[in-house]
């Protein structure tokens, strides 16, 4: 009977653990328009060195929070070979900005290496 008990707490925890990680992979974006266009994009030079070979710069962009935009810092991200990132941006739709979100896109021109936008490439 305790063996019974303990495959069966067993086999919820692995469950458990298995869900939370489907729900780790699962994103939801719910698009809210803004009335307000977002402000220019504010330049930011990577700052020297990158953290290791295979980082690259991913460049700042502004979010939206609460009643009022907010500068969302770049940063270093390990790039993925054969793709680039395509940086976040605001798109109008109508009368309001929707914005959306940067990610990595398939790199026809760079032969298998991981790069980025900007400075601080591999």
């Amino acid at each position: 009977m305790k063996l019974k008990n303990r495959l069966m707490a067993a086999t919820v925890a692995a469950n458990a653990v298995a869900m939370s990680a489907q729900a780790a992979d699962v994103g939801i974006h719910i698009g809210i328009g803004v009335p307000v266009a977002p402000p220019p994009v504010i330049y930011e030079p990577p700052p020297p060195p990158p953290p290791a070979y295979g980082y690259v710069w991913i460049p700042g962009y502004w979010g939206w929070h609460g009643d009022n935009y907010v500068w969302i810092r770049g940063r270093y991200a390990y790039g993925r070979p054969g793709y680039a990132w395509a940086p976040d941006r605001w798109e109008r739709r109508g009368d309001r900005w929707y914005h959306v979100s940067g990610d990595w896109r398939r790199d026809h021109h760079s032969k298998g290496k991981g790069r980025g936008h900007g400075k601080g490439r591999d």
